[in-house]
């Protein structure tokens, strides 16, 4: 619900309809197939962006107990296994997404709760997780010190989530046709975090050694209506990714769509007559302090400048010889 002293058109401390969108996720958990709607989710489930990266945490260690922040259908859980994680609880708003969650071998507690809210004790957990969820959350910087706040010391907290280019072709062709046949335009894809703010808000939310990577994601369509009904109809509704601002529009008129499809063929269109539809994902690293962490050596501490890195092959020759 709205916080106190918030409305639903104060947009900029509530910019989304959190009821909307649990009924939204509610309502895509129970179609029929969902695995057909979780293309994108798959894509990301692997860490897509650094999957090296997380190598180095998942291979060497394992988590007594896990974190999964807005699980969904539990898309992460099946890709972890009983060396990795040992036991996991998996949080989501909608209550019918954990009814239907996915199996995994992975012991299991499932809890509806919501993820700027989360009701767990102060150091609980070695490791969190979230993937494709917090980008719907209205106060992002108190959802990020939810999750540091239930990290144990040494806890590292791996996320992923939609950047603030994701759709741009889409927005931008709508908001043009609208300024040109209604003189204006309002909002039909819902407002993401720019990357510059994603560490900076990280940081102050307590974490650590911060890992921040951007990576993309094309899906080519015949053309704008098709993106529309993929968007509105089938897969991103499925998956409960419909836009849920307070301030989205409930329609379009045709005139304006027919002139918004003309433009995006003309400004994006591929050689083959196709569309992009871009989904930037912000992948994330973060580390609760501990104290037998490595720690920066002091300031002006350095024996060796940075200009002296181009003489190393020269003095690697000398060596040799």
């Amino acid at each position: 619900p709205p916080p106190a002293g918030a409305s639903p058109g104060s947009g900029a401390l509530n910019p989304f309809d959190r009821r909307l969108k649990r009924k939204q996720k509610n309502w895509a958990a129970l179609q029929a197939e969902p695995a057909k709607c979780d293309y994108l989710r798959e894509e990301v489930r692997g860490w897509r962006g650094h999957p090296e990266r997380c190598d180095q945490f998942w291979a060497p260690q394992t988590f007594p107990l896990a974190l999964d922040v807005g699980s969904g259908r539990g898309y992460i859980a099946q890709h972890l296994t009983k060396e990795t994680v040992e036991k996991l609880i998996q949080v989501d708003i909608a209550e019918n997404a954990l009814k239907n969650a996915i199996e995994s071998e992975i012991p299991t507690v499932r809890v509806v709760a919501d993820e700027e809210f989360l009701p767990f004790k102060e150091d609980t957990f070695d490791l969190v997780v979230s993937s494709l969820s917090l980008h719907w959350v209205n106060d992002l910087p108190k959802a990020f010190k939810e999750i540091h706040q239930v990290l144990k010391p040494d806890g590292v907290f791996i996320g992923a989530m939609f950047g603030g280019d994701t759709l741009y072709e889409l927005r931008c062709s709508l908001q043009l046709a609208e300024l040109e046949r209604e003189g204006g335009f309002s909002p039909h894809v819902s407002p993401f975090t720019a990357v510059a703010d994603l560490g900076h808000l990280l940081s102050r939310a307590g974490f650590n050694t911060l890992t921040v990577d951007t990576d993309e994601i094309q899906v080519n369509y015949p053309g704008l209506f098709e993106v529309m009904e993929d968007l509105q109809g089938k897969y991103i509704l499925c998956m409960g990714e419909s836009n849920c601002s307070w301030n989205r529009k409930p329609l379009l008129h045709r005139e304006t769509m027919l002139a918004a499809a003309a433009i995006y063929q003309e400004m994006y269109g591929n050689s083959d007559g196709s569309v992009p539809a871009t989904f930037q994902i912000y992948y994330m690293i973060g580390w609760k302090y501990h104290e037998s962490q490595a720690k920066p050596a002091q300031r002006g501490s350095a024996t060796v400048s940075f200009g002296d890195l181009a003489k190393i092959e020269g003095i690697l020759k000398r060596g040799k010889k």
